[in-house]
Order: structure tokens, then sequence, then C-alpha cells
């Protein structure tokens, strides 16, 4: 009896107990590295790896072990890996996805074996509203954002009709209903491709007969390098004005295209111009380590890094106290490479969204140039629908 009490009494000490430092942290990093989308999880992996490096390939001082997947584009592959990462790996944290008709099949484990996620890329509606969760950081924006503030930006040109045109899968309509929500001019066509297509003649005739003067689109990886080259090559860049998200008018696309992106505009929350210390000693150091110009991606895999990097160092190490990391990483005590950076009520960034245009710098290289701030402290329009318990 008398040590059965102190056996229970010796339980109870062991689950008060304060946390002690971990001795290292488990990243996994499942990410598109192959295929027409794989140049988007390259740059989100080089910029993480990055930040590492700045870092002495340590997080808050804890070493890292990072194990890095390939999800082939493929919800069933990503979820087998992850499942691997959770259950045999037992890593802290995930990240990387690109797409969200991959991530979000994947999600519900992740989220349901209480592990952070920290989103690099892609943030779904589905979580950040009513569904918002303790383990769901969005580092990136959420996905109607940055079409949102194209919205506003073509809203003020005035012109006569805009046809639109994305992938049909979450990240693509979101994408239009973003663009949707800030323009309220006259619609031509809201057109929705098959994800991957690469032949766009149709679409293009269409285009033509619509009789817009104007044009937005998502069309991320290989899809926007087809669509902008068929675009010029058809001669409708004379008489229709071509607008895009910075995900379709970035570093990556620029480089396949060349010179018939010049003078197109679009829209980030991050461009490598940006004058904070922070942004020009990422982009000094990437371009000496990897030989190129950095995009957007690679940016949202340095912030997500180095978000990492300031929780981890604010908890001292005690990753293990779930709770107190999440409360680290909502804090953002980082410097981020895009200037001022919060985090919302759902844990999705409250930011500024920049126009750029594709010109040439100093050196006469096709890259994009910072125009002005459309939209100042956006916070997105789902963060009122969240009563996440903390």
């Amino acid at each position: 009896m008398k040590f059965g009490w102190i056996a229970a009494a010796l339980t109870a000490a062991a689950c008060i107990a304060p946390a002690h430092a971990a001795d290292k942290i488990k990243v996994g990093f499942l990410s598109t590295l192959s295929g027409p989308g794989g140049a988007l999880g390259v740059d989100i992996r080089d910029g993480f790896q990055l930040a590492l490096k700045h870092r002495g390939d340590k997080l808050g001082g804890l070493p890292v072990e990072l194990s890095i997947v390939d999800d082939q584009q493929s919800a069933d592959t990503g979820r087998q890996a992850a499942e691997r990462m959770l259950k045999r790996d037992k890593v802290d944290v995930m990240t990387g996805m690109v797409f969200s008709n991959v991530l979000l099949p994947i999600m519900p484990s992740i989220l349901g074996n209480d592990t952070v996620y920290l989103s690099t890329n892609t943030g779904p509606a589905e979580y950040a509203g009513d569904k918002c969760n303790k383990n769901f950081f969005a580092v990136a924006w959420q996905n109607e954002d940055i079409p949102a503030a194209m919205g506003q930006y073509v809203d003020g040109k005035g012109p006569k009709s805009v046809y639109l045109i994305a992938p049909n899968y979450p990240g693509g309509r979101e994408s239009i209903g973003g663009f949707k929500r800030l323009y309220k001019g006259k619609i031509a066509e809201e057109v929705y491709v098959k994800m991957g297509q690469l032949d766009f003649s149709s679409e293009l005739a269409q285009l033509r007969a619509s009789g817009a003067d104007s044009a937005f689109f998502f069309l991320p990886g290989g899809m926007g390098i087809s669509f902008i080259k068929q675009f010029v090559a058809s001669g409708l860049s004379k008489d229709i004005t071509l607008y895009a998200p910075g995900f379709s008018g970035d570093q990556d696309t620029i480089k396949a295209v060349g010179e018939p992106m010049l003078g197109m505009f679009n829209s980030s929350q991050w461009a490598a111009d940006l004058p904070n210390e922070a942004n020009q000693k990422f982009v000094a150091d990437f371009e000496k380590t990897y030989g190129r110009i950095p995009t957007l991606y690679a940016s949202q895999g340095y912030d997500a890094a180095m978000l990492l990097d300031g929780a981890v160092r604010d908890v001292k190490g005690k990753i293990e106290d779930k709770a107190a990391f999440r409360k680290a990483l909502r804090a953002a005590n980082f410097k981020s490479v895009r200037g001022n950076f919060k985090f919302n009520v759902n844990q999705y960034p409250i930011q500024n969204y920049y126009l750029r245009v594709v010109g040439r710098d100093k050196d006469g290289r096709i890259t994009n140039r910072t125009m002005k701030t459309i939209l100042a402290d956006y916070h997105d329009p789902f963060a009122s629908s969240c009563k996440m318990a903390q």
C-alpha cells in the first residue's frame, strides 16, 4: 500500500516536472522536388538550408536532424512519407509542401499527431477560418492574399474586362476568388484548366474571342512558363495586358521565359530589392551559394527556418513543451526578409503586399523591381472566423 502510494507520487511528479532541453530538433521537410512543379520545392529547400547555414546548422542552438523527401506532387506519395516521418522518425516539426492538393489530404495525419506544421507556400482557406488549428502555421500567405493585392491594383486601372485563368484545384480556385474579392470590374471569362496542362491554344483562342483587354493568370511552375510563351507567340500581348500573382511572375518563370516577360506586373509579399538588412543578406548569400537570384519560394523557406530558430531559442531548447513552443512560434521573434511580419489569430501572416514589375537590374539581368505597396498590414478575410483555443 505504502509502496503503491510512493510509485503514484513519483509518476505524478514526473508528469509535472519541467521539460528538459532537447539534444536536437528533428525536422521533416516534405516537398515537390521533381516534375513540372519541382523548381518551386527546390527553391523552398535551398532557402531553408541557407538559413540553417547562417545559423551554423542549428536552430535556436539545437543541432538539426533534417529529413528531406520528394512528394512528387502526389498526395499518396506524400502521405506515405509523412507517416514515416511522424511514426518512425518522430519528427518535431514538418514543413515544405508546395501545393494545396498535396497538403490538404496529408494535414489531418500531421495535426492529429499533435505535430507542428509550418506551411512554406500554400495557405488554404480550410485552416484559415473556423477549422484553424493550433499546430498549423502559414509562414507564406493565405491563398487569396497575393491575388487579392493584384485585384486591388487592376481595379484601380479600370480595364474594360478581365479574363481569368487558373488550375482547377484548391489553390487555383482560391487565387481566382482572391482576385475577385478586391477587383470589382467586369469579368470576361473565368476558366479553370487541368493541373499540369501545358498546351493553352484553346484557352488563348477563347481569350482572343472574349474581347477582354486584360488577363489575370495563376499557373504555377511549368504551366505558367508555357502559358506566357504561348501568349506572346500568339500576338495577344499587343492588345491584352497580362497580370499575375507573384508566384506566376517570379524568378523561376523569368529565367525560363526571358525578355517576353519584360513589363509584366505581379504582386507579392516579398521582392529581392526590399531594402531591409535581413533581406539584403539573404539575397546576396543565396546568389553566392546557389548562383541564381532567389524566388519568393526561397524567401519563404528561409523565413520558415528563421521563425523556427527564434522559437527554439525563446523556449531555450525545450521543444517538448509543445504549448510553450507554439506560443514562441506565434510570437514570431525573428527578422523576416519581407520586413514587417506577425501572425494573426489564425496563425496566418499580417504583412504588406507589393506591386512588382519585370525589368532589368543594374547589372542588366531580367528580374522583378518593387514599384509600390498595394496592401499594408493586410489581414486575410478568414481570420475573423477562427476561434482557436491556444
